[in-house]
């Protein structure tokens, strides 16, 4: 009597191929996933970053801002950032409110915004 050699099918190696097909194209999905969240965690982190650099600079000078909108550039992290301040009255005219927004250059998208207050200075170096 003779044996058959016994071993997978065409089908039955099709069909392992496509299961591998479909999990590698899976982990590949969810590794570009990973990397987009992973950039964007980055990107408003710096964006926090520069923010928080605007608002300690007013602080440090003790600059107490006029009312209105102020716009400027800044780099950090060799990331290019546009930024935009707010400032506004409050009911006690000793403070103002400031409003830091931070986006990308020629994205209209606002990465963060940070409100701080700022008290106005005494003049007698307290």
């Amino acid at each position: 009597m003779q044996s058959r050699a016994r071993g997978f099918t065409l089908i039955e190696v099709l069909v392992a191929l496509v299961i591998l097909a479909v999990a590698l194209a899976a982990a590949a999905r969810a590794a570009n996933i990973a990397t987009v969240s992973a950039e964007e965690s980055k990107l408003r982190t710096l964006a926090t970053w520069t923010a928080q650099n605007r608002i300690a600079l007013l602080t440090a000078t003790r600059s107490f801002p006029g009312t209105g909108v102020t716009n400027g550039k800044s780099t950090l992290g060799g990331i290019d950032f546009e930024w935009r301040q707010t400032a506004s009255d409050t009911p006690n005219p000793a403070f103002r409110k400031i409003e830091v927004s931070v986006l990308r250059p020629n994205d209209p998208q606002v990465l963060t915004t940070l409100t701080a207050y700022l008290v106005q200075s005494s003049g007698d170096g307290r």
